[in-house]
């Protein structure tokens, strides 16, 4: 019976771990594409009002690389957006890890 309860805590540990893992690459992509969604949202919105798509992500890149810029310079804004993942991180792992002394107790 302490196997079968061994694998089952075992088994969470790694759905925990499943799920911290793709919170974190979720919240990190999200980071990454939020500007190239920008870019393709600014280029549409461009081909709408008649500038076409090259013309239009001439345009539109220096615009999101301006806002990326005002981002950066604003005081400790990418300071927490970082902060926040780094604590997503470390919540997972201190998770994940809170797992092995329930395995170990139901070991004995």
């Amino acid at each position: 019976m302490n196997k079968v309860n061994v694998a089952l805590v075992r088994l969470l540990q790694f759905v925990v771990f499943c799920l911290f893992t793709f919170m974190v690459l979720a919240y990190f992509g999200a980071m990454i594409l939020i500007p190239l969604d920008l870019v393709v949202l600014l280029t549409k919105i461009l081909g709408v009002i008649g500038i076409s798509g090259i013309f239009g992500a001439v345009i539109a890149v220096p615009v999101v690389g301006y806002l990326g810029l005002i981002v950066y310079k604003t005081p400790g804004l990418v300071d927490i957006i970082v902060n926040t993942g780094l604590d997503l991180v470390k919540t997972g792992k201190d998770r994940v890890e809170a797992f092995n002394k329930i395995a170990e107790s139901v070991k004995t």
